[in-house]
């Protein structure tokens, strides 16, 4: 770990309002993943947003925004988000997403190949045009017009942008983790 995540006592009033809205976020929408540290510090990404507000904050607007603007279907957006996830080997972005894969209802066989950067069996549609699409760009490819066709078939123009973005979204986040070395927490237990 390259930066050290840092407690709310320790931040001056802008990026503790910041801190707190984080929490608040986090804390409804992934309440399964333990996203703070014994010292109430958030973990993730969120120390570097912290650490480096002129990029962070900006940043995370644009992520705040894919979650705000969510149509996608739950398990597709993980299914995608664990592909990102198992191409790049982020190990914050792997431990919240298969806790989050598995609240959704995906076997854990299917979390374990997307997690170990698989193709695995018993994928719907949807969550294997998500799979498919996501494999193609962080390969750094363009998606070819036979997928790109299907993925409009099946999603919808709209449903399909969202799909590019938030896989945009999540290669950042895992550059990011990757980048400074953050890690998984110890315990696998959610936050209470």
């Amino acid at each position: 770990m390259r930066i050290q995540p840092l407690p709310p006592a320790m931040l001056d009033g802008g990026i503790r309002a910041v801190h707190e809205e984080i929490a608040g976020l986090v804390g409804r929408s992934q309440r399964q993943v333990a996203m703070m540290d014994a010292q109430g510090a958030l973990l993730g990404p969120f120390p570097a947003m912290l650490h480096y507000p002129q990029f962070g904050i900006p940043a995370l607007s644009f992520l705040r925004t894919l979650d705000m603007h969510a149509t996608l279907d739950k398990r597709v957006r993980e299914v995608a988000i664990l592909t990102v996830a198992g191409s790049f080997g982020a190990r914050f972005e792997l431990y919240a997403h298969e806790i989050m894969a598995e609240a959704f209802g995906i076997s854990p066989d299917i979390i374990a190949s997307l997690a170990a950067g698989g193709h695995p069996h018993g994928l719907n549609e949807q969550e294997l045009i998500a799979h498919t699409i996501a494999q193609v760009l962080v390969a750094g490819h363009v998606v070819p017009d036979s997928a790109y066709r299907r993925a409009v078939q099946l999603l919808g123009q709209d449903a399909v942008a969202e799909l590019f973005f938030l896989i945009g979204g999540y290669c950042f986040i895992a550059i990011i983790l990757n980048g400074f070395d953050m890690p998984a927490p110890e315990k696998f237990e959610p936050n209470t």
